[in-house]
C-alpha cells in the first residue's frame, strides 16, 4: 500500500496539515479498500500547533518508507529548518521519494535545495520571501500548484487539496479522485493555473447557481453542435444576457465552458477506454480531430496519446 508521511515540525498549521490527513486517509478504491496508509510524524515528542500541542504516534524515522511525504506549511515560513530534517528528506528525494508541499510548506521543501532550478509555488503573501530567500527556484504566484514530478508544491491551505486530489489521480486515476473529492465536499474543477488536470464525470456548477439546470443540460449534449443561439434559447435568455450570467457564476463564456466539458469527458474517455483518439473526438462533440487535438494540448498542456499513455498506466 502507498505509504503518506505528513511531518508536523513545531508550528505547524493545524489545517495544512489536517488536509493530506484527511484527503489521502479517506481516499478509497473501487473495491472498498484504503488507497493509502497515513502517518503523521513529527521530531520532537510534543509539537507546538499554535491553538494545541500535538503528539504525533511517529517520528522521522517513517519518512525512509513513505512513498510520499507532505510538508505542511508553519507559521513562521522563514523559521531555520533543523539540519537533521533537511537530511532526511534529501536522502529520500535521493530514494526516489516524492515529496509535496502544502501552502508555505514550499519554505521547507526550498531549505533542502531540492526545488533549486525548479517552478514552484506558495502562499500569494510569501511568493515575494520565497523568491528572495531563495532565487534559483522560479517562483510562479498565479497557479494553484506546481507538480514537477517528483517535487510538487501547492499555494495557499485550500490550494493544498486541489493538490492531494492531483496526487490521487495520479497514482488511481480519475475515478478515484472524483470520490475522494465529493467526500471532502470539494469542487472537482477551480479556475487557474493547473486545476483542469483534476477529471471527473460531471463538471461542477456553483452551488445554488441559478445556471446549474442549463450547465447539466449542457454537459449532457456536449456532443452535439451546440451555438451560442442554441444556449441562449435553451436558457430562455438573449445571447448577451447569457454570456453576462456566464461570467458572474462560473467566471468563463459559455462557449468556453462547453469546451471545456468535452475535453473532461474526453480526459475520462483516454483514461477508461481503449477507444481511438478520433472515435473520442466525435463522442465528445469535436467534428474534426485536429480541433480536438489542438484543443486538448491547449487545455491540458499534452497530445491525448500522451495523456493516455501517463494517466491509464497509473491504474490499479
Amino acid at each position: 500500500m502507498h505509504t503518506v508521511a505528513v511531518l508536523a515540525l513545531d508550528g505547524v498549521i493545524p489545517f495544512d496539515l489536517s488536509t493530506p490527513v484527511d484527503a489521502f486517509g479517506r481516499a478509497r478504491l473501487p473495491d472498498g479498500r484504503a488507497a493509502y496508509r497515513v502517518k503523521v510524524c513529527a521530531p520532537a515528542a510534543e509539537i507546538d500547533a499554535g491553538y494545541f500541542t500535538l503528539r504525533a504516534p511517529w517520528g522521522l524515522e517513517v519518512l525512509a518508507d513513505a512513498d510520499t511525504i507532505i510538508l505542511p506549511g508553519c507559521a513562521d515560513p522563514a523559521a531555520a529548518v533543523s539540519p537533521e530534517v533537511i537530511d532526511i528528506l534529501r536522502r529520500a528525494a535521493a530514494d526516489g521519494t516524492r515529496i509535496a508541499s502544502v501552502c508555505v510548506g514550499s519554505f521547507v521543501l526550498a531549505a533542502t535545495g531540492l526545488l533549486d532550478g525548479l517552478r514552484a509555488t506558495t502562499h500569494w503573501l510569501g511568493t515575494e520571501d520565497l523568491a528572495r530567500m531563495y532565487p534559483r527556484i522560479d517562483v510562479d504566484p498565479d497557479v494553484l500548484y506546481v507538480d514537477n514530478g517528483q517535487f510538487l508544491t501547492s499555494a495557499g491551505s485550500a490550494a493544498g487539496l486541489d493538490l492531494c486530489l492531483h496526487m490521487i489521480r495520479r497514482d488511481y486515476g480519475s475515478a478515484v479522485a472524483a470520490d475522494a473529492a465529493r467526500l471532502s465536499v470539494m469542487p472537482l474543477e477551480r479556475e487557474g493555473g493547473q486545476a483542469q488536470f483534476i477529471v471527473h464525470d460531471h463538471p461542477p456548477a456553483p452551488a445554488g447557481a441559478t445556471l446549474e439546470p442549463l450547465l447539466r443540460w449542457m454537459e449532457e449534449n456536449a456532443r452535439r453542435e451546440l451555438t451560442l443561439a442554441d444556449i441562449a434559447g435553451r436558457a430562455g435568455m438573449s445571447p448577451r444576457t447569457v454570456n453576462r450570467r456566464f461570467r458572474e457564476q462560473t467566471g468563463t463564456t459559455p462557449l468556453q465552458w462547453l469546451h471545456r466539458a468535452r475535453i473532461r469527458q474526453a480526459q475520462h474517455l483516454l483514461e477508461t477506454t481503449a477507444h481511438p483518439v478520433d472515435r473520442i473526438a466525435a463522442q465528445v462533440g469535436f467534428g474534426s480531430p485536429t480541433a480536438f487535438r489542438d484543443r486538448f494540448k491547449r487545455q491540458v498542456g499534452t497530445s491525448p496519446h500522451a495523456y493516455r499513455r501517463a494517466f491509464r498506466g497509473t491504474r490499479p
